[in-house]
């Protein structure tokens, strides 16, 4: 149950996060490249690299504290519906262009993110 708990509280709060980079990025005509869920993507995979990096060296990091942070928030803060969504609205609009851009860039930004986010873990706790 502290489990399901955990998931849960940690969900609500990365999923309110992610929706206010939405609200913050929100500008009339400007619908293009959807940089709220590449920067949120993104933020997530560096924050996990760390929470995991961290969970596996440090026993003060209790399961139900890395369930918290990883599946909870950093789960609720990353959207990859809301990315598979807009990559079909890219194609569905003939944006090729915007739809290979997008899904390149996030590919490639969200695993050096995570390859930063285990690499800075480990510089800090070694």
């Amino acid at each position: 149950m502290k489990s399901i708990l955990a998931v849960g509280l940690g969900g609500a709060i990365g999923s309110v996060m992610r929706y206010l980079i939405t609200l913050w990025w929100l500008r009339p005509g400007e619908n293009n490249f959807p940089l709220p869920t590449f920067l949120a993507n993104v933020a997530g995979c560096f924050l996990i690299g760390i929470i995991f990096t961290v969970g596996e060296k440090q026993e003060w990091l209790s399961s139900e504290m890395r369930l918290f942070l990883m599946t909870g928030i950093c789960g609720g803060f990353t959207t990859f519906s809301a990315f598979a969504l807009e990559n079909w609205k890219f194609l569905q609009t003939d944006q090729t262009g915007l739809f290979i851009l997008y899904v390149s860039v996030t590919f490639i930004a969200t695993l050096i993110a995570i390859a930063g986010g285990v690499w800075l873990s480990r510089i800090i706790l070694y």
